[in-house]
């Protein structure tokens, strides 16, 4: 019977750290998705000026800016 006793006894304590490791992990996920939206948003792509014309120098010039 002590172990049945204990069993319930104890019911919301365990209920408790399942909910705080449930709110950890969503915490630790929306963590990483500000971190990778982040980094998205300063990856800058540069496009060519669309009126520019694109010369064989655009395409093969390493050191374009």
């Amino acid at each position: 019977m002590g172990i049945h006793y204990d069993y319930k006894s104890k019911r919301g304590e365990r209920a408790m750290l399942k909910e705080a490791k449930r709110k950890a992990r969503l915490a630790e996920r929306r963590a990483k998705r500000l971190t990778t939206v982040d980094v998205v948003e300063k990856k800058e792509v540069k496009t060519h000026d669309i009126k520019k014309t694109i010369t064989l120098e655009d395409l093969t010039n390493p050191n374009q800016k």
